[in-house]
């Protein structure tokens, strides 16, 4: 600021010229304040320059390392350029303050004194230091610093949250597996570099309070490129995330929200950088405060309740149906846009709602909608099949409703597919046509230029229909019934029409005969008879949550594929015992990768090896995670399965890579086997006796 407008102007003139038409210019400058006027800020304005300011909080706190040479405050005037940057013609400049901490000031009276100001941003420093010049702990604590920091936590909680400040989110986002926000925690790469005013080029300058000539590349802008600079090793040390930090810190469950702290924090002489930050343990203290104050509000409901799961699921669906449409963008044609205007209709009737979430809770509608949003997105053309079957869908919540409203579908050779009501052979010539659907008080009727073919609720299979075959209770076409959840009843299926169903990764078998159907119908009743004897709590979940069941030319016993939560791939075959486990094995894979699909359970898969206490291979934390939350589940059924789970659970919950969300998963699956053989995990196996046992 003491260069003055006029050669700011010239600084900023060169730099838009010389990067015009190169790259976006983000110029922004860091002030104490003092000399912020209407003619720096008229001048930034015409430059975009963003504009942020020092203040360490309250009057106290700020003069206390803040004033003039004579003693003199230097709070009015930082104020009086804070609210000069307030105006309305200067705030769209406003970055918002830099607090440097000093836990001698009290917290409550900083935070109070900075949101009061309601800058668009608070970011707290602390204050640099290093292992050789610690820095000061009047009380000796070795957390004073995230206790300061986090009585502002709780302050700013209570406040409602009414400022961003860029350290909290920064954590919450890192234990939510989201980013890191702040050069200061994380590890995510430096992207710096400091061009002197002599024209020398430098690592970040925080480096000069670690050493003399710590920030130093020997490089200068007269005769070194900024590619050579990013060769440098004390730049390229900044870019390789957790290779970048020591093994202590690599070992640590917090490291993916700290990143092994500032890198000049972490300075020690002799032996560099390789070594935790000086403020290692108010770093751990201040993220375990912040996820003990945070868990329970920022779990995802989804992970404890099925009827919750379940609801995310839908969204997700209705999410990616509005995706498809705008991406169509008008290219699906008189077909497509026909079909959204009927389902809106459809959806304004409460009946016929709670019947479109039916049809779009049916799995293969999202494997449906994955293969065309894929092909929209490829830039492929979309047309036939793809774009008719939302008006089957239509149609089919229509029937199931009982809406009077005729729904034409297109059909191929008189042929039509209704989700999650069967196939209609209608008659009609010709590769394509279109038939109208429409529901009546018996069932539904469907016309074609052939002529009108109708279908009686409850009917079986016929020459012109094939239902798709109830499982448990025989129900045709007609009303949904009403559900205890927050959804539409899903009844258990054996679904082996639906074009969509051929996403197991092995062929799917062809329509059953009805002697066929009946005799994979009951080694599947033989098998989850037995379930509900053993486990009758997963296999009630199981029950409500498992509405579609395809039968599988061959392969595994049970698959899970490319489909929506709720199905399943079934070789019916072999014995009640095994199939039930692998029904089981099945409903939990499948459990779990739809919480994967509505939350971050885990985040820097594959970062980290872990040894499973099963197999001497090791696996990234995505297969520790997976194999564990089959395992709890199967050993439920088949006690065998649970050698090992108890030290595979400690192993996740001091993970690295574990969300606030995976561990809310840990902890249902710690109470899934409470007290089973005597073990809950981590506090369970009492002696070492008790844990030989169990492997």
């Amino acid at each position: 600021m003491l260069a003055g407008p006029a050669r700011l102007r010239r600084v900023c003139e060169k730099f838009t010229s010389a990067l015009a038409g190169l790259a976006e210019l983000d110029l922004r400058i860091h002030t104490n304040g003092l000399q912020l006027s209407p003619r720096y800020l008229d001048l930034f304005d015409e430059f975009d320059v963003k504009v942020g300011i020092s203040l360490d909080g309250d009057r106290a706190a700020n003069d206390r390392h803040r004033r003039y040479a004579d003693g003199r405050s230097s709070h009015p005037l930082v104020l009086k350029a804070v609210e000069l940057l307030r105006q309305d013609r200067y705030r769209h400049l406003d970055l918002g303050l830099l607090c440097t901490i000093d836990i001698a000031n009290d917290p409550v009276a900083v935070l109070d004194a900075l949101t009061e100001l309601e800058p668009p941003l608070i970011d707290f420093l602390l204050p640099h230091a290093t292992w050789g010049e610690p820095p000061p702990r009047p009380d000796g604590s070795p957390t004073a610093y995230a206790d300061w920091l986090l009585t502002i936590f709780d302050r700013w909680q209570e406040q409602g949250r009414p400022v961003p400040v860029r350290l909290f989110s920064s954590v919450l986002s890192t234990l939510s597996g989201g980013p890191s926000l702040t050069e200061s925690l994380g590890l995510a790469p430096t992207d710096l570099v400091v061009v002197e005013t002599d024209g020398r080029l430098e690592q970040v300058d925080s480096l000069k309070s670690a050493y003399e000539g710590a920030a130093a590349t020997g490089f200068d802008v007269f005769t070194h490129s900024f590619d050579e600079v990013a060769a440098h090793p004390g730049v390229r040390a900044r870019q390789l995330g957790l290779a970048g930090v020591s093994e202590t810190c690599r070992r640590c469950p917090v490291v993916r929200s700290c990143g092994g702290g500032l890198y000049t924090h972490r300075y020690r002489s002799p032996g560099g950088f390789d070594n935790p930050s000086v403020y290692c343990a108010d770093l751990a203290a201040l993220i375990r405060g912040i996820e003990d104050r945070t868990a329970a509000a920022t779990e995802a409901p989804a992970v404890r309740d099925p009827w919750e799961l379940l609801a995310a699921q839908q969204d997700l669906t209705r999410t990616l149906l509005a995706a498809l449409h705008d991406g169509l963008d008008g290219s699906g044609g008189e077909v497509w846009e026909s079909a959204w205007a009927l389902a809106a209709e459809v959806e304004s009737d409460p009946a016929g709602q709670t019947a479109l979430d039916l049809v779009l809770a049916h799995p293969y509608t999202r494997t449906w909608l994955l293969d065309t949003l894929e092909a929209v997105r490829a830039g492929r053309p979309v047309e036939g099949p793809p774009v008719e079957r939302l008006a089957a869908s239509v149609a089919a919540a229509a029937v199931h409703a009982g809406l009077d409203l005729a729904v034409p579908v297109v059909h191929r050779a008189g042929r039509l597919f209704l989700p999650t009501l069967g196939e209609v052979r209608a008659g009609g010539t010709g590769e394509a046509g279109t038939a109208l659907v429409r529901a009546d008080g018996e069932g539904f009727t469907v016309r074609t230029e052939g002529g009108a073919l109708h279908i009686a609720r409850g009917a079986g299979e016929g020459p012109r229909w094939s239902p798709v075959r109830r499982l448990g209770a025989a129900r045709g076409p007609g009303p949904v019934q009403a559900a205890d959840g927050p959804g539409p009843v899903p009844t258990r299926v054996l679904d082996d029409l639906d074009p969509y169903r051929t996403c197991f990764g092995t062929p799917a078998a062809e329509r059953l005969s009805p002697s066929a159907a009946d005799a994979w119908s009951a080694s599947l009743a033989a098998a989850w008879e037995l379930l509900a004897r053993t486990v009758p709590e997963q296999a009630a979940e199981a029950a409500t949550v498992l509405t579609t069941l395809t039968p599988l030319a061959g392969g595994a016993p049970v698959r899970t594929g490319r489909h929506g939560y709720g199905a399943l791939g079934i070789a019916a075959g072999g014995d009640a015992h095994a199939l039930a486990a692998a029904l089981l094995r099945g409903f939990r894979q499948a459990k779990l990768r739809a919480l994967a699909e509505v939350t971050d359970l885990y985040a820097s898969d594959g970062s980290w090896d872990h040894r499973m206490p099963w197999q001497e291979e090791p696996v990234p934390f995505s297969r520790l995670l997976s194999e564990t939350h089959e395992r709890v589940g199967l050993g439920l059924f088949a006690p065998r399965f649970l050698a090992g789970v108890p030290q595979a659970l400690d192993m996740i919950e001091e993970a690295a890579e574990t969300t606030v969300d995976g561990k809310q998963l840990l902890a249902v699956m710690r109470k899934e086997i409470n007290g089973t053989h005597g073990t809950s995990g981590r506090n369970g196996c009492k002696t070492d006796t008790e844990r030989a046992a169990m492997r």
